[in-house]
This record gives C-alpha cells, structure tokens and sequence, in this order.
C-alpha cells in the first residue's frame, strides 16, 4: 500500500511567497522609508485657487503665467527676482510663446526698477495680495488656476538655482498640457 507523505514545507513557501512581499510593503510605508515619486521642485497649492474663485479676472487668459508682486522698493532680493523671471522666460525658447510673465504692480509698487525692462506689468488684483506678499512666483495655468509657488529666497545663487527649478516644472507642465 501506498502512503503519502505530507509535507508542509512546500506549503509554507508558497504562503511566504504571497504574503512576506506584502508585509514588507506594509513596514515600509508605515515607516516612511519610502520617498514618494515627487517631480515638482515648486509647491502645490493645497487647494484649488483660481482667479474666478478669487474674484479677479485673468489678465493673460488662455496662456500660462509666471506671476510676480513689484515690491515698494526694488531692493537687490528685487532685482535678483526680476532677473529670474526675465531668464526664466527667455530660456524657455520655442515655448515661451505661451507663457507670459507678469509683474503686478499696486499702488505702492516701486514701478522705476522695472525702467529698460521688457517685463510686461499688470494691476494687482487685490485677492492675490495674500498670496504674493512675500516676493514669490507664482505658476499659473492657461484656466486661470494658481498651480505652485516659489517661495523668495535670498541671494543671486539660490534664486538662479530656484530659477531652474522652476524652468523645470514649467516644461513639465507645457509638455502635458493641451491647453495654452
């Protein structure tokens, strides 16, 4: 008579095969060992803003914007900012067509720094105060959606260095978009 021998081993391999790549898993990304696959260098507005939820209206519809708040004295941050901005555009070659950067300028803005500049200006609309108080750019869509910001950083290195970093993401972005 034959008797079979059962083993259990073959078994526990194959629940181990299944189950161990999944607890791993589950210990790593509780852990956060895990770096998420983050591209952007700019920040991700947390919630949707847009110049209509604002209450402002758009001033270069169906184009991207790289937005910018004149200060009340253009000081060397200024300068450096403005700088960024107009290298910014200019290397983006073939696609800056559909880009626009914009100085918004309010009532206080120091509007003599901008003298011998080809940087188009725009007024402040008074919603976006808020959000540009502290010398940041802003990337915004061709729908009139604010979609990251560039905190100021002080310095001519590190703000040619966040120069790229923007350039970056706005090539991403122009790549997949369809619009603008």
């Amino acid at each position: 008579m034959n008797s079979q021998k059962f083993s259990a081993r073959p078994l526990l391999m194959l629940l181990l095969a299944f189950i161990l790549p999944v607890a791993l898993a589950k210990l790593v990304l509780s852990q956060h060992w895990y770096n998420e696959g983050v591209t952007n260098q700019g920040q991700l507005f947390s919630e949707e803003t847009s110049y209509q939820s604002l209450g402002a209206t758009n001033p270069a519809p169906q184009r991207w914007q790289i937005l910018y708040l004149m200060p009340q004295t253009c000081d060397q941050m200024c300068k450096d900012r403005l700088y960024v901005i107009h290298q910014s555009h200019t290397a983006l070659g073939a696609e800056r067509s559909r880009v626009t950067p914009l100085v918004l300028v309010s009532d206080t803005s120091d509007i003599k720094a901008l003298d011998g500049s080809d940087l188009p200006t725009a007024s402040m609309p008074q919603a976006l105060d808020p959000l540009l108080a502290s010398q940041e750019f802003i990337l915004v869509d061709p729908m009139g959606t604010l979609v990251m910001r560039y905190p100021s950083v002080r310095g001519q290195e590190a703000n040619i260095s966040q120069g790229k970093a923007m350039l970056a993401d706005l090539r991403k972005l122009l790549k997949l978009s369809r619009v603008g």
